[in-house]
């Protein structure tokens, strides 16, 4: 992370602008006024960017015009955070249009997940910023404890603190220990997809966050091994597994089970682990904020955020 410029991301308050996104896939409009309605009724005011309802084929509107958005939103001084609609596919056509030197000079929260990982991670490597990986305006966020984690982090993260499952829901101690570092990652789809361009992960004593949806052990395997033949996952200081949604298989005479993969890829490595951290495709969706630096202790199965995420 730049140094200080934490400084310039306040907080989240009552009352605050946010602005809507939509960098990836379109969203159909009635899921978005439903998002809206929900944070006008928190106590928030909400901007729409201008091309939030185009589409263009599979994508939210053409490129140029989903990286003006996000552009703009940054630029506006009345707006003060950046949510995302939803994810799906796109936000890695944008990145040529994206001005890294206005984000690092106008920091605001950006929070969204799963395709939106791209922008999540390139924003802290090229700008200095700390973003969040969390729900977006199409998520449910009447989830208490994804609106508890998400209110939480952003309105009250000015201080170091500790990030924890809800209850009744353990994180697992895979492979035992410490590990500090800047929390990378997301999506394990778009971080391999990133590999060997200007916007790749920085995994280096990081600690490395994954999740996923939809893929099946094979292609879970693939992405990983990938991550392992580019010597990338050997760099790593420990590991966060969130949730793998629907990655299992009705049988498998002739799969291995994602624990398998797991096992072979990440855990051969005898880094400090956890698993079944409540964060992904599902619910409870909690908030976990990217480039940060961390400590994991896997015994007591904590995350501990060690600087601010945002300030007064």
């Amino acid at each position: 992370m730049i140094e200080g410029d934490f400084f310039d991301r306040k907080k989240l308050n009552y009352g605050d602008i946010i602005g809507i996104v939509s960098p990836s896939s379109p969203e159909k409009p009635e899921a978005i006024k439903r998002g809206i309605d929900f944070l006008t009724k928190l106590g928030f005011k909400v901007k729409i960017g201008n091309h939030v309802y185009d589409k263009y084929g599979y994508l939210a509107g053409e490129d140029k015009a989903r990286a003006e958005d996000i552009m703009d939103m940054f630029l506006d001084k009345d707006v003060d955070m950046i949510l995302c609609i939803r994810g799906g596919y796109g936000s890695m056509r944008t990145l040529p249009y994206i001005d890294f030197d206005v984000i690092k000079n106008n920091p605001k929260i950006f929070v969204g997940f799963s395709d939106i990982t791209t922008y999540l991670n390139v924003f802290f490597n090229k700008a200095g910023l700390i973003t969040f990986h969390g729900p977006m305006a199409s998520s449910n966020l009447e989830d208490e404890y994804t609106l508890k984690s998400f209110l939480d982090t952003l309105m009250k993260g000015n201080r170091k603190y500790i990030i924890k499952n809800p209850p009744k829901i353990d994180m697992k101690c895979e492979i035992s220990g410490n590990a500090s570092g800047d929390i990378v990652g997301g999506n394990l789809s778009l971080i391999s997809n990133t590999i060997g361009t200007p916007y790749e992960v920085n995994f280096k004593n990081n600690i490395l966050f994954i999740e996923d949806v939809h893929e099946e052990p094979y292609s879970i395997d693939r992405m990983l091994t990938h991550l392992l033949l580019c010597g990338k996952l050997q760099e790593c200081s420990g590991f966060i597994l969130g949730q793998f949604k629907n990655c299992t298989l009705p049988h498998y005479e002739r799969s291995l089970r994602l624990e398998e993969v797991i096992k072979d890829t990440i855990l051969s490595l005898n880094k400090p682990t956890i698993s079944n951290f409540m964060s992904g495709h599902d619910y409870p969706k909690l908030t976990l904020p990217i480039g940060a630096k961390a400590h994991i202790n896997c015994n007591a199965k904590t995350i501990e955020i060690l600087e601010p995420v945002v300030h007064l």
